[in-house]
């Protein structure tokens, strides 16, 4: 039973994986099809581009899951190594600056300092993206902020949304597994995005918190610095 439990959560998992990419695609597609950036090149191009690699995202996650048909455990694979924070802050603002236009969200990334982390990269994208998404459906579609800080020898990344209906009491709950909060309505999920967050941020051997104050949910993940 544990076994099939295992199993039947990593299934889970990587098909609420698939959804990110699947809606950046769609999204993309939509503006396209609609001409526009008719008169856009380097946008059409670029959009083309960020199509084509979440469909390598896509097809890369059915693989695990085919995989995962065979196997009896759950594995969030993680290859930590070091990188750097605008490497992976360069894939987000690809992704999401064209998103978040195309919503009409305020959309910022403040400024920070480029450094090396600890972690596995791909993962760590992984992990912002769910925040994101998050961020665009329990959000007031106002505005989304990406902020940084330090402490110790750690690296702070917050995404910060306005418009949170969460009630406080419910806040200790939202890393759990098939957890969805009171705010959740008619938009359609498994409960599984914080928990892989957590999930993904302990095998980097790192973490993640989350504050809600006056309508305004931020949640940090913390990384570890070279």
């Amino acid at each position: 039973m544990e076994t099939q439990k295992n199993n039947k959560s990593l299934i889970l998992s990587l098909s609420h994986d698939i959804k990110t990419p699947l809606g950046i695609i769609e999204l993309n597609s939509k503006a396209l099809e609609r001409g526009l950036y008719e008169n856009n090149k380097e946008k059409k191009d670029r959009i083309a581009g960020v199509i084509n690699e979440k469909c390598g995202e896509i097809k890369s996650y059915v693989d695990q899951i085919i995989q995962a048909s065979k196997e009896d455990f759950l594995e969030l694979e993680v290859h930590n190594r070091e990188f750097y924070l605008a490497e992976m802050m360069n894939s987000i603002k690809t992704v999401y600056a064209d998103k978040m236009e195309l919503l009409q969200i305020g959309f910022k990334i403040d400024e920070y300092s480029d450094c090396m982390l600890k972690g596995d990269p791909e993962r760590a994208v992984e992990v912002l993206q769910n925040l994101l998404e998050n961020a665009v459906k329990y959000g007031d579609g106002q505005k989304i902020e990406i902020s940084f800080s330090r402490e110790e020898n750690s690296q702070l990344i917050s995404v910060i949304n306005t418009g949170c209906t969460l009630k406080d009491t419910e806040l200790p709950h939202i890393f759990d597994s098939f957890w969805r909060g009171s705010n959740t309505g008619a938009n359609a999920g498994s409960g599984l995005g914080l928990y892989i967050c957590r999930q993904l941020m302990n095998r980097m051997n790192g973490d993640i918190f989350a504050e809600l104050k006056n309508g305004t949910m931020t949640v940090t993940a913390v990384f570890g610095m070279a």
